[in-house]
Formats: structure tokens, C-alpha cells, sequence
């Protein structure tokens, strides 16, 4: 091998590390955030942006498990409960990306409902927003988070972040982040427009 050869090998395998994608020190940190994901009760969430303190933060919403896993430069920083869209107000599922951000918004629909740390998704109504999370689909199609886990989101987002919305069950943070690479070239969901 010759002496670039190694050189780039290093740099690949130093970056591979930093970011905590391999390695004894991912090995260590992605279990205590990630394990017993199924156990966790409506409203409960664990939060460790240290995990990757920089980097583009991508959203996988489970509508199956009623989960959210949030990643930054590839590391699970953030598991969640969530509550989607009840029958007949069902949640999309697809690509989006973050279009508008607000920290207090009230719904132009339904009565002005408080939509504290709103993250919209597209125009016809459907955001990622702060609310009462019962353990089940509740609202009328947007993702509701847990109150203080909402406010975190939002301080680690920005407009066009990635979100993917998947109707499966998706229990482990592995197969939530493998979701998300496979779709990131696919079109975005409807109301972009």
C-alpha cells in the first residue's frame, strides 16, 4: 500500500470515528439512547446532542411504533414518542423537508389550536409541533412530540432538514437511519408546491 494510499485510509478512518459511526466509542454511546426504545412510555423521549454536537440532522417518523429518531451527522442524538394523524386525518408518509419554522403557531384550521415549536412539512397542514402525546394516533395529521422534546428539535433543526415519514413499525435505530439513506433521493412528499 502505497504511502497515500495509507494517508487517505487514515483521514477515512479518523473522520469514520469522529463522527461516531464506528469504532468502541459509537459501540458505547448509541445503546444507552437507544435501548429500550419500545419500552418508553407515551410523552417520554431521551435527548444526548453531545452524541454529535455538529452536522445536517435527519428525522425518521415511525407511524407504526409511534416513534421519532432524530440523527445528527449519522448519530442517533434524540428517541421519541410521538402522537400522528387518527383515522380519516392519517399522517403522510414520505419525504420532506423542513419548510417553515415557528415557535408559537396556532392552527389556521382547527380553532387556532396552540402549535408550540411548529416545523412545517407542507402546506396543506401537517407539521412536527409540541402537544399531548396519548400512546396512539390522535391528531388531525400533523406529528405531535412531547412539549419539551419539540423545543429541543427545534433548536437543532433548520428549513429543508430532512425529514422521512415511514407508516411501518420501526423499532431499532439502525433500520430508522437505513430507511432514511434509501429514501433521501426520493421525491418529495405532496404539498411542496
Amino acid at each position: 500500500m502505497s504511502m497515500l494510499a495509507r494517508g487517505v485510509r487514515g483521514i477515512a478512518l479518523a473522520l469514520l470515528l469522529a463522527t461516531g459511526t464506528v469504532g468502541p466509542a459509537a459501540a458505547k454511546k448509541t445503546p444507552a439512547i437507544a435501548e429500550d426504545v419500545d419500552e418508553m412510555k407515551p410523552g417520554q423521549f431521551r435527548w444526548q446532542p453531545e452524541l454529535a454536537p455538529e452536522g445536517p440532522v435527519e428525522i425518521v417518523i415511525s407511524l407504526g411504533a409511534q416513534r421519532a429518531y432524530v440523527y445528527r451527522s449519522g448519530t442517533l442524538i434524540g428517541v421519541s414518542t410521538i402522537s400522528s394523524g387518527r383515522p380519516g386525518y392519517e399522517t403522510p408518509v414520505g419525504r420532506f423537508g423542513i419548510l417553515q419554522k415557528k415557535k408559537m403557531h396556532r392552527s389556521n384550521r382547527y380553532e387556532s389550536a396552540p402549535m408550540p415549536y411548529m416545523q412545517r412539512l407542507n402546506w396543506f397542514g401537517v407539521a412536527l409541533h409540541g402537544g399531548h402525546v396519548p400512546g396512539h394516533p390522535a391528531s388531525h395529521g400533523c406529528i405531535r412530540l412531547p412539549p419539551q422534546f419539540a423545543q429541543k428539535l427545534y433548536g437543532v433543526t433548520s428549513l429543508g432538514s430532512f425529514v422521512w415519514v415511514d407508516d411501518r413499525e420501526v423499532h431499532s435505530a439502525g433500520k430508522a437511519l437505513e430507511l432514511a439513506r434509501a429514501n433521501a433521493s426520493t421525491p418529495l412528499g405532496p404539498g411542496r408546491e
